[in-house]
């Protein structure tokens, strides 16, 4: 739905770190880079892009959902953002308070983000 976001992290090879991990199974990769003031752009096939850059501004909390082709990418973004150091906000499961087939993860990243990987697709 977005072309790119882009927002400022207080540890930035902690979070760059942790966002190549947890969006891997999602098909997110590093793209351009520059110096940390600068950051980097995770990418995907889509087009779509992340972007990290370092900063000692203190921003508001974000959340962030990720799209997923199927429960399984949800299962293994959560799995991976866990072993890349995120605390749980919400095993992967059924959201059925959003709509029937809203299956979703949430964690919270290095700084503090709620970080969600979501897919709408029925089972099977």
């Amino acid at each position: 739905m977005f072309d790119h976001v882009k927002f400022g992290v207080s540890d930035y090879e902690a979070s760059k770190a942790f966002y190549l991990k947890a969006l891997a199974p999602l098909g997110v990769t590093a793209g351009s880079e520059g110096d940390p003031a600068y950051g980097i752009e995770l990418v995907c096939d889509s087009g779509v892009s992340l972007c990290l850059f370092k900063t000692t501004e203190k921003p508001a909390h974000l959340h962030v959902a990720f799209a997923a082709q199927s429960r399984e990418q949800v299962d293994a973004f959560y799995r991976a953002a866990l072993e890349a150091g995120a605390k749980d906000n919400g095993p992967p499961g059924l959201r059925p308070k959003y709509h029937a087939n809203y299956y979703a993860a949430f964690v919270i990243a290095p700084d503090g983000h709620n970080i969600e990987a979501v897919c709408h697709k029925a089972e099977g």
